[in-house]
C-alpha cells in the first residue's frame, strides 16, 4: 500500500535578495494571483510565505549568491494553475501594468492542444509560468478513482 500524495503543501526558493524578491512577488503573488502573506523567522533566518487555500509559496535570504540557471540541476520553473484562460489573460494584463515582462498569452498546441499560458522571469532569473487547468488535468483530477 503506498501512501497518496493530495497536493504540493509548499515550495521553498532562496533568493538573492530577500527585500527585492518580496516586492516583487506581493505584485505577482499577492496583488495579481491572489496569495496572502505572512513573515516567520526560522533558525534566524527571515522568511516571507504566501499562501493561497491549496499550498504555500515560501522565499528566504540565499547564503551564497549565483546566477539561477535553469539548465542545471535542480528546479526548471514553476507553475501555478489558474481555472481559464481568461484568468492568464487577465494575469498578463496585469503584471504588464505593473511594469513585469511577460510574455503574450497564447495557446502552445506542442504541449497540449488547450495548453494556454504565460512566461516571465523573477528578480533571480527564475523561470515562472501560469497556465490554465486543461482538460486533460481536470479529467484527471475529476476521473482519478475511476481509472
Amino acid at each position: 500500500m503506498h501512501a497518496e500524495v493530495i497536493g504540493i503543501d509548499h515550495v521553498y526558493f532562496s533568493v538573492r535578495s530577500l527585500s527585492d524578491s518580496e516586492k516583487y512577488y506581493d505584485t505577482v503573488l499577492g496583488e495579481i494571483l491572489g496569495f496572502r502573506k505572512n513573515r516567520f523567522v526560522l533558525n534566524g533566518n527571515p522568511h516571507v510565505q504566501y499562501f493561497n487555500r491549496q499550498f504555500g509559496f515560501v522565499i528566504r535570504q540565499a547564503r551564497e549568491s549565483r546566477e539561477f540557471d535553469s539548465e542545471s540541476p535542480g528546479l526548471h520553473h514553476f507553475c501555478p494553475r489558474v481555472d481559464k484562460e481568461e484568468d492568464v489573460d487577465r494575469a498578463a494584463q496585469a503584471m504588464r501594468a505593473a511594469g513585469i515582462n511577460v510574455s503574450i498569452p497564447q495557446y502552445h498546441r506542442e504541449y497540449a492542444p488547450d495548453y494556454y499560458a504565460i512566461y516571465f522571469t523573477d528578480p533571480d532569473g527564475l523561470r515562472l509560468e501560469v497556465t490554465n487547468f486543461r482538460h486533460e488535468r481536470r479529467e484527471r483530477m475529476e476521473r482519478w478513482d475511476k481509472t
